[in-house]
């Protein structure tokens, strides 16, 4: 394991393989007013849209489920209420994972978590952001923000508009930064990832920028269809073998779920990747 881990720190310092970041990395998230842990797991974040009250199991087997099932009883912008609530909340403490991440410069990270975590330690630096959208009118899924260093300027979905060479940092499922946008529900998913599959929420330049590129799959189970069907579009034009999932104790259904995606499993924490001492608090 230790020549794996060595080959994977190597492959990030060259720039040739992507972090795909799940709610894991955010295990030692707390709030510094009153120490109770970010939302960031699908039963968490089902809880905190839901007063705290779990709700009926077929709705509490996944967020997207359970996010419908909220908006169709209450409206989509009970939703979006929520979810600002929480990501933009700025009493949310660094994660451990987020600091090593933005120390290694890297010109590529996809981050499925809403929180606001790593584009705070990004913003000392220039760096393009894109966020997903759905359900709107035009046909692009995507907005992008360039930031010069010091702010982010307007959405735009025009490359000309943004640096293509900037590091990139891509939130499928939504950030209240610079502008509130969400990806949460099934009526969302659906119509994101039928248009991530015909290519309309991936920029242009970013279709070449990672053809051949491995992936890091890290904090995330990939037991549910949602997260399987995002990693599966977002490592297209990867190579082969396309790269590693971290999972300590992987289940029979994700071992033949990366196989299929080229994916090596390696039974360990990304905290061991990262050279972390610390134990996120369960």
């Amino acid at each position: 394991m230790d020549a794996t881990l060595a080959e994977i720190r190597a492959g990030l310092a060259a720039g040739n393989v992507v972090p795909f970041l799940g709610a894991d990395v955010l295990a030692d998230v707390r709030h510094t007013q009153d120490g109770r842990k970010i939302p960031a797991t699908s039963d968490e974040l089902i809880l905190a849209l839901n007063n705290g009250q779990p709700m009926a199991p077929r709705l509490m087997y996944e967020f997207p489920r359970a996010a419908m099932n909220i908006e169709l009883k209450r409206g989509r912008s009970t939703v979006n209420r929520s979810l600002l609530g929480i990501y933009g909340d700025n009493g949310w403490s660094e994660a451990a994972v987020h600091r090593w991440l933005a120390e290694q410069k890297l010109p590529y990270v996809i981050d499925l978590n809403r929180d606001t975590g790593l584009q705070k330690l990004y913003a000392d630096r220039p760096h393009t952001l894109i966020v997903g959208t759905a359900r709107i009118a035009s046909g692009l899924r995507y907005k992008l923000y360039r930031h010069d260093g010091q702010a982010y300027g307007p959405a735009t979905a025009e490359e000309s508009e943004i640096d293509t060479s900037a590091p990139i940092l891509f939130k499928p499922c939504g950030t209240p930064w610079p502008e509130p946008q969400w990806i949460a529900s099934d009526a969302d998913y659906v119509d994101y990832i039928t248009e991530l599959m015909g290519g309309f929420a991936i920029p242009p330049f970013l279709k070449e920028r990672r053809q051949g590129l491995k992936y890091l799959v890290v904090g995330a189970r990939l037991n549910r269809d949602t997260i399987r069907m995002l990693l599966s579009d977002f490592i297209y034009g990867a190579a082969q073998p396309s790269g590693w999932a971290l999972i300590a104790e992987p289940n029979d259904k994700e071992r033949r779920f990366c196989a299929r995606l080229g994916l090596t499993v390696v039974e360990t924490d990304v905290r061991d990747l990262a050279g972390l001492t610390e134990t996120a608090a369960a």
